[in-house]
């Protein structure tokens, strides 16, 4: 049995004023590098237009940023460790920002895929550093509090971005998309420059073959999830062999991992923690359900329903609201209550939440995707607070620049995971209830027939069918998805009682 330190390590010693400029300063750049995940989105038809590029071309643009994302993330840890988490950080945000002006600026396809992916690798360290600099800064009692903020944070950015993206994309220009992110940049530079104290950096020789495999299966997953929908997964040999790539190396890296003699690229250390390798796949699970919701509600209101994008954004915006809310609830339940029960009841919110939407039709107002959404928010933020406060509430300090690392990459790898599944469902489950329905319309049917502009036979009347015949599938294929996120969460439950709760404020237990 390894034990960690009885009790956790002190604060860094700062004074209130310095703890709030820096909690600022790193808050403003998580906020940016989220945003940056969802706000390109929107604005991809009008940068395909002003490119010139196909929609396959365009694809890149997200993929670029993403597998850059995957592949720097890990090595985000290693490096706050070996140089320090300022020099990290500040590198970090001065090059997102540069990245994200190379990017407005961008007048070719290859000259915006090269920025993004240069803006994935620099945003990378943003999150999970920004995680480990709260803990740092705030004494145990206070972690909790700390963790609401920097959940919302890091949740805020993915659910206001369409809403962003949009109002930008149509009142001004798509590149405002970029340049929005540069005075948020400097200022956070500025911010971080004048407050972070930094850590001391430690020696370590730095694992080439772990960091290799680990960059080229994560690298590969990602291709495989992004592109596996466009080449028909494995009816491909790209998708063969991205698939095989990624299964290869991630076995590699294991055995390298619990092999080696020398100090592996990820420490095993991390994994003999059970609330950190629990909340590890908590928090992958989140990733699906927050993320693949988000994903799939956009082009539910935008192309089924005809909403603006604008207004797409206003309806989506009462998640980041609900989550809000419970960052100021939970910070104060945490203290009365058990972690694990909270989240159990934040599982069962977002359960509840999916089987809203599971209600959705398409004759239904606003006032269901308002409710459901805050219900989810709510749901994430009861989930989110007390998973990162019990999963680093037993890690030893000189953990936390590779855990929240690794805590990062796991959210990471849940959201393209489940956006990639509900998005190959929906179209699967589309074109069987499209067949489905389809079989029950007929011209021998009367019913039908008395509502046929130009009677049945028609080209009018044929396209008029398949127009609503489509619709509907598409409605019931919607649907299916928010009902696999309800049995996803309410599946995860039992699972909550594999945390381990601390022995007391701010007290480590042993490792088993």
């Amino acid at each position: 049995m390894n034990t960690v330190a009885a009790t956790a390590p002190a604060a860094m010693d700062i004074d209130e004023r310095r703890r709030l400029l820096v909690t600022g300063s790193v808050m403003l750049a998580s906020i940016m590098q989220g945003l940056d995940n969802t706000i390109a989105n929107v604005a991809l038809p009008r940068i395909q237009g002003s490119l010139s590029a196909t929609q396959d071309q365009m694809a890149w643009v997200l993929t670029s940023y993403i597998i850059a994302v995957a592949i720097m993330t890990p090595l985000s840890g290693w490096l706050a460790g070996r140089v320090g988490r300022k020099k990290v950080f500040l590198v970090s945000v001065a090059g997102f920002t540069g990245a994200s002006m190379l990017c407005g600026l961008a007048e070719s396809l290859p000259q915006m895929v090269l920025a993004r992916f240069v803006q994935g690798l620099s945003g990378a360290a943003l999150i999970p550093m920004s995680q480990a600099t709260l803990l740092d800064i705030n004494p145990p009692a206070r972690q909790p509090r700390a963790m609401a903020i920097w959940v919302m944070g890091t949740v805020m950015g993915p659910i206001i971005g369409p809403a962003l993206g949009g109002w930008l994309t149509e009142d001004y220009n798509w590149r405002w998309v970029f340049y929005i992110n540069l005075p948020f940049g400097i200022l956070a530079l500025l911010g971080i420059l004048a407050s972070m104290p930094e850590t001391v950096a430690r020696k370590s020789r730095f694992d080439f073959f772990g960091f290799f495999v680990l960059s080229l299966a994560v690298g590969s997953l990602q291709l495989f999830l992004d592109r596996g929908q466009l080449n028909d997964w494995f009816n491909s040999r790209e998708t063969w062999i991205e698939g095989t790539i990624s299964i290869v190396c991630f076995y590699l890296f294991v055995v390298h991992t619990l092999t080696t003699r020398q100090q592996p690229f990820v420490s095993p250390a991390l994994f003999r923690d059970r609330n950190f390798l629990a909340g590890n796949v908590f928090i992958f699970v989140v990733g699906v359900v927050l993320f693949a919701t988000l994903a799939l509600l956009p082009s539910l209101l935008q192309d089924l329903l005809n909403y603006p994008v604008f207004t797409t954004g206003l309806l989506t915006a009462p998640r980041g609201l609900g989550t809000f809310l419970a960052m100021i609830v939970v910070a104060r339940l945490i203290k009365r209550f058990d972690g694990r029960a909270i989240i159990v009841m934040g599982l069962a919110l977002t359960a509840a939440s999916s089987w809203q939407m599971t209600g959705f039709d398409l004759q239904m107002d606003g006032r269901i995707v308002f409710w459901s959404g805050f219900a989810q928010g709510l749901g994430t933020g009861f989930v989110y607070v007390p998973l990162t406060t019990v999963a680093f509430g037993t890690l030893a300090a000189s953990l936390r620049n590779e855990g929240t690392a690794v805590f990062s990459l796991s959210r990471n790898l849940g959201s393209s995971i489940g956006i990639s599944a509900v998005e190959t469902l929906f179209t699967r489950n589309t074109q069987i209830a499209h067949a489905t329905l389809a079989s029950h319309v007929s011209r021998f049917n009367a019913l039908a027939a008395a509502h046929l502009p130009g009677g049945p036979s028609s080209a009018a009347a044929l396209s008029a069918v398949n127009a609503s015949v489509t619709a509907q599938a598409a409605m019931i294929a919607y649907n299916d998805d928010f009902k696999l996120m309800m049995i996803l969460s309410l599946a995860t439950i039992p699972f909550v009682f594999l945390l381990r709760a601390p022995r007391g404020p701010g007290e480590a237990v042993a490792i088993e």
